[in-house]
């Protein structure tokens, strides 16, 4: 059998026995409450307990055989291992109801597994970063012992041509090429254009549109407004990629030829416009959420003092919401620095450091997946390339993260301050 449908045997086996154990706990708690003996949980908390007792042991074993095989000890079948998971669970049900009685602290145990499980959870999210970060920094150290660090960080070319040829096997042919240049300068400046441009469009409309929504709009239009507002952010980014080539790229062309400027046809204006109309309801959604959630003594407090709707949005509602304000600034700012698709139809893959957004110019990420497509040998310069950038990128978006904790942190030291 296929690891895939012994995943499914498992799940579809298991799931059920832990939902019979669940029932079958249950019942018994309230058989015995009926009895006239006092228990110290509920009988649905009973319950809980006899579903933990089945689903755990059973995944830990399959867990810890999975493992076993991740690190090469391939001496367990994996169909007895499926056999083994699913004959632990069918005994701890056993065990699990035998367990039920009068002094089990049901409710404690549940709980407290329930708060390992959490635990666990927020560990796996921490601890992938950490493991993202250490396999690009060890890649990124074999990139670094090929090239200058220091002129990666602070060249301004970055010239391939030489290191593909190499990776793709015709290093004959790398001999006549121009030396490969590895300055990410270019490819940084590029992702912080487009990225203002971004959150020029973003941050105004969205902001804007939140206080609206919040504070003026009706609540029929508002709830016919939002939902078509906040279809924008489940467009695919390749269909605003069209419409950034197609449609943005021309109208720029044109009306900077009405203005006698030169524009190219791939320039770093039209995917920052739409990169902003994509990012617009993201930070317009979570404005207008924290926005809302002012609480209303605030505001008419503002009102009974004399003060008008715009000088409390000004005064007491801004100030109040302008963490969670921030926190969305932030949020679109990580999706323009992330953005591939639209960059790629709409600005071109030209490392170009330029000033002039009606040029074409490329975007870090835009690199990356250039750099890890095709052919090339994965120790080549160029495909461990895609690490170093990744890395540069990680520790730019920690500076903008810490940036914000600290802004965060002074507006809300601020407004309690002022509301002493």
């Amino acid at each position: 059998m296929t690891a895939g449908s012994l995943a499914l045997l498992f799940f579809g086996v298991i799931t059920p026995l832990s939902i019979v154990g669940y029932f079958l706990g249950k019942r018994k708690a309230a058989l015995i409450t009926t009895s006239g003996i006092h228990m110290h949980s509920q009988s649905d908390q009973y319950g809980w307990l006899s579903f933990l007792s089945v689903i755990i042991p059973a995944i830990t074993v399959a867990v810890v055989g999975i493992l076993f095989s991740l690190f090469g000890f391939d001496a367990i079948p994996k169909t007895f291992l499926v056999a083994a998971a699913l004959a632990m669970g069918a005994l701890s049900l056993i065990i699990g109801l035998k367990m039920i009685k009068p002094e089990i602290e049901a409710r404690n145990i549940v709980e407290s597994v329930i708060r390992k499980i959490l635990f666990l959870a927020s560990m796996i999210s921490v601890l992938t970063t950490f493991g993202i970060l250490i396999s690009i920094i060890f890649e990124s150290i074999r990139f670094f012992n090929m090239q200058s660090f220091w002129y990666f960080i602070t060249g301004t070319q970055w010239s391939t041509e030489a290191a593909f040829l190499e990776g793709a096997g015709r290093a004959e042919d790398a001999a006549g090429a121009a030396k490969a240049m590895f300055g990410s300068v270019p490819l940084f400046a590029g992702t912080f254009m487009i990225t203002f441009i971004a959150m020029l469009i973003a941050v105004p409309f969205g902001l804007f549109s939140a206080i609206y929504l919040s504070q003026y709009a009706t609540p029929q239009f508002r709830n016919s407004f939002k939902p078509i507002m906040e279809m924008l952010a489940g467009i695919p980014t390749v269909v605003y990629g069209f419409f950034a080539a197609i449609t943005v790229a021309p109208l720029v062309v044109n009306v900077a030829d009405f203005f006698g400027l030169e524009a190219s046809f791939n320039n770093a204006l039209a995917p920052g416009i739409v990169m902003g109309i994509m990012i617009i309801p993201i930070i317009s959604s979570l404005s207008d959420d924290v926005i809302s959630s002012v609480p209303r003594s605030m505001k008419e407090g503002s009102y009974a003092l004399g003060m008008t709707t715009s000088e409390t949005i000004k005064d007491i509602i801004l100030p109040s919401a302008m963490p969670g304000i921030i926190a969305a600034v932030l949020l679109g700012v990580s999706r323009a620095l992330g953005e591939t698709m639209i960059v790629v139809m709409a600005a071109g893959l030209r490392p170009n450091l330029t000033w002039n957004p009606l040029e074409d110019l490329t975007t870090v990420t835009v690199i990356i997946v250039d750099a890890l497509t095709g052919d090339q040998e994965f120790d080549s310069a160029l495909t461990l390339s895609a690490f170093a950038l990744g890395l540069v990128l990680f520790f730019v978006t920690l500076v903008i993260n810490t940036i914000s904790v600290y802004m965060i942190k002074r507006f809300k030291e601020k407004y309690k301050v002022s509301n002493l």
